[in-house]
């Protein structure tokens, strides 16, 4: 039985409950949404925390969202006044609207990901296969060396085709069987790799050490992820560029600096258990940025189909002047998840 065959009474007492309804959906999302928001600012307090831009795909499905909320004030007017052409018309841009917001969002994930910026398993200083704790590398007779994320060669910054002709030397050594062959090619011309200091040797399938042994299972462990490091271009931090311009890295609130491979707290370098507290602090700050957006995401999915639902109701006349309260109360809460994104974004875009 649809909505205007009940008596006016019943009528307006049906529409009431149905935005009361909505109203205590959308105060059960804001305590979810405040919990997690409380959760960040204190798992921050005492840890060390990435702080990066926010994607540019991020900005724009802004726009887009903000541009469906609009859209869907004038789909509702156009309900209201009978006019069923422009409501079809401003429902159906919605609805194209809010699968654009969805499609940026995922956008964004991806220029994270290609920055270095994961939802999990990452950590903000690399320590599997950090180079120069156990490997090193010369070109002839000079020592590549690591500042940050760039690799250097006699001072100067790798990039380019010297850095992937460096990258094409490692890149066999990247193999996950650990007892394959390495498969390095012209090694010693001109690349040798050190291991403690000491140059390895190649007997065109093992890497072998001073004293005769070929290189052992838990080393060749750790310079496949050295390998894998500097074919991703990272160096001593997961995200990519340089620390201080690209991202930043704080500790109670104050921001870090970094100098010889080490951080330092207004130019004095962090104690050695700080060191090694930052070497072993998971990238949280990014997890919950993962967390905070997509959890929204979701809920815009969710509300997707329901104007997908609305739309198909306006093409075959079911949502009429006299019967458009399943427009009206999506319309409420898709106005809700652009206001809670916009709120998202800002706490992301100040505290993140």
């Amino acid at each position: 039985m649809e909505e205007n065959n009940y008596p006016d009474n019943n009528k307006e007492q049906i529409v009431k409950a149905k935005k009361n309804l909505v109203y205590l959906l959308m105060f059960s999302v804001t305590m979810m949404f405040a919990g997690f928001s409380s959760a960040y600012i204190v798992s921050m307090g005492d840890s060390f925390w990435l702080k990066v831009p926010l994607p540019p795909a991020f900005w724009v499905s802004t726009v887009v969202i903000g541009i469906s909320s609009i859209s869907m004030i004038i789909a509702v007017m156009m309900a209201k006044k009978g006019n069923t052409v422009g409501q079809k018309v401003f429902v159906t841009l919605t609805l194209l609207l809010g699968i654009s917001f969805a499609y940026f969002q995922f956008k964004g994930y991806g220029q994270l990901m290609d920055n270095g910026i994961h939802a999990a398993n990452n950590h903000i200083i690399v320590t599997d296969g950090k180079y120069g704790d156990y490997f090193e590398i010369k070109k002839g007779d000079d020592y590549i060396e690591v500042n940050g994320n760039d690799y250097l060669l006699k001072g100067k910054k790798l990039s380019g085709a010297a850095l992937k002709e460096l990258q094409d030397f490692v890149r066999p050594l990247n193999v996950y069987e650990l007892k394959a062959p390495f498969g390095l090619q012209n090694y010693g011309k001109p690349y040798t790799i050190l291991f403690k200091s000491e140059p390895l040797t190649y007997n065109g399938k093992e890497l072998i050490q001073p004293s005769g042994e070929p290189l052992p299972l838990l080393d060749k462990d750790r310079l496949f992820f050295l390998a894998r490091n500097i074919c991703d271009g990272r160096g001593d931090f997961f995200v990519r560029g340089e620390m201080g311009k690209d991202f930043h890295v704080y500790y109670k609130g104050k921001e870090l600096q970094y100098e010889n491979r080490e951080l330092q707290l207004n130019g004095r370098k962090l104690e050695g258990y700080l060191q090694l507290k930052a070497m072993e602090s998971a990238d949280t700050a990014s997890s919950y940025l993962y967390i905070i957006s997509f959890l929204h995401l979701l809920h815009v999915i969710i509300t997707v189909l329901f104007v997908l639902s609305v739309v198909i109701r306006s093409f075959t006349g079911v949502i009429t002047k006299d019967n458009s309260i399943q427009l009206e109360t999506t319309a409420i809460f898709w106005h809700f998840l652009g206001a809670l994104w916009l709120y998202l974004l800002l706490f992301l875009l100040f505290i993140h």
